[in-house]
């Protein structure tokens, strides 16, 4: 079998029992196959069809408050600001609104979700190199927290419209460090050739210029360096080129109060060592704890990424002289992350009896007509008839929210899991709703 060659971990890739191991919310069992906090995933799978994304709320709340817990143990003035873009579902905002947290969000469309899932205007962020006229305009009528402006020709936009309208906006600086956070090229956002931010040796006197625009209040510094961190060093090298400015800022006489911190805490797909939540929030204290500043935060992935799974079904096993493909009915369509950064998320059988047989080497693909809509490669797995259902996990983060109808391929059904109660949270929508909001021209009419 012509493949090409599999992403090779620095580590051992986990075997089946291993993975839902290390998952408090997944489970074994004889009879019911993987259940998700009390709930039989096939009994999901019945009802929903696949492919279908399945969350846990209780694993949302335990991974929030463990955050929240570890930041106050510290010492620290820090408000946890969650990243819609991670994962923008109604139910799923609504259940860190529950517990208090902000959103840090990064467009309209994002804006009013968070609004309409009950987040506080005050309680929100609102981030991004591109926020249109429009969209600047609507949060100085909502009247958000803080704008993270990323540019000059930003914040002169910013100071125009807000003084138009007779507001003032709070702002907050985001600094290019130019720190390299160590991820993927493709999510690294702290480097000097990345899009995002103002370049650090600009900020300070930017941050002078703000201070005299009119409709502009300027309140801190933000940074953000990447996503899927598995180290504090960067964070300790960014931290601390942000505390030199708030020092170089308020030694010129302005004020600061706020340092946005950004996310990117990493989160152990293939049971690889990732920090805790008391390692970030110790890099946090010892570079920005003494400088007395309200802190923010802006996690997504850690928050969401282990509360969800994307179940699919086997569609056919495809066997070769050099091995064998799994097709599945998910695919690239419903999680890109493979395709687009060669991701690693653990694949588990949901029957106990499949989960048992003997394992050997398979390439787990999609149906689209893509080389790219793969999953894995190489992975030892047991033998998976059709119709036998697999959960992919981790995929909670940057799952159905960069989903697409590619191949005219309806995206996912999703629900929602609280203990041992769960509900549909999306409908899977129909073939015929792919084109109902499109025209034919009369003169094309049949």
């Amino acid at each position: 079998m012509a493949t090409l060659p599999a992403p090779a971990p620095d580590f051992p890739e986990p075997d089946i029992a291993e993975l839902i191991a290390a998952r408090p919310h997944l489970t074994m069992h004889a009879m019911d196959g993987l259940v998700l906090d009390g709930v039989p995933l096939h009994g999901i799978a019945d009802a929903l069809g696949t492919p279908a994304w399945v969350y846990s709320a209780a694993t949302m709340r335990r991974r929030y408050n463990a955050l929240a817990g570890a930041l106050a143990q510290a010492g620290l003035d820090a408000h946890i600001h969650y990243a819609v873009k991670a994962n923008d579902r109604l139910a799923v905002l609504r259940v860190f609104a529950r517990e208090g947290c902000g959103a840090d969000v990064v467009s309209e469309g994002e804006l009013q979700r968070a609004r309409r899932a009950g987040i506080s205007a005050s309680g929100i962020v609102f981030s991004g190199v591109g926020k249109t006229e429009r969209e600047l305009r609507l949060a100085l009528t909502e009247d958000v927290a803080q704008l993270n402006v990323e540019s000059a020709e930003e914040l002169a936009m910013v100071s125009a419209l807000a003084a138009g309208m007779g507001r003032v906006a709070r702002v907050a600086l985001r600094v290019n460090p130019d720190v390299d956070a160590g991820t993927h090229a493709k999510i690294s956002t702290g480097r000097a050739q990345d899009k995002f931010g103002i370049p650090y040796a600009h900020a300070a006197a930017l941050y002078a210029r703000a201070a005299a625009l009119p409709g502009i209040e300027p309140v801190g510094l933000a940074v953000h360096i990447g996503s899927q961190i598995l180290s504090m060093a960067p964070y300790r090298a960014a931290y601390s080129r942000i505390a030199e400015l708030v020092r170089t800022l308020r030694s010129a006489g302005h004020r600061v109060a706020v340092v946005d911190c950004g996310g990117g805490l990493g989160i152990p797909y293939c049971n690889e060592p990732a920090p805790a939540p008391a390692a970030l929030a110790g890099a946090i204290k010892g570079a920005l704890g003494h400088l007395d500043v309200r802190l923010m935060l802006e996690p997504g992935r850690w928050l969401v990424g282990p509360a969800g799974v994307l179940l699919a079904s086997v569609v056919l096993t495809k066997q070769e002289t050099g091995g064998r493909f799994v097709v599945l009915d998910a695919a690239m369509n419903d999680l890109a992350r493979p395709a687009m950064y060669d991701a690693w998320h653990g694949i588990v059988p949901v029957s106990a009896i499949d989960a048992a047989g003997m394992v050997g080497p398979a390439d787990v693909v999609g149906p689209v007509c893509e080389t790219s809509d793969t999953f894995a490669r190489h992975r030892l797995l047991p033998p998976l008839g059709p119709g036998a259902r697999v959960a992919i996990l981790d995929a909670g983060a940057y799952g159905s929210v960069m989903s697409s109808s590619y191949n005219a391929r309806p995206t996912a059904a999703e629900a929602l899991v609280d203990g041992e109660v769960w509900s549909v949270i999306r409908d899977r929508p129909r073939i015929a709703d792919l084109w109902r909001d499109e025209h034919v021209p009369a003169w094309l009419a049949v």
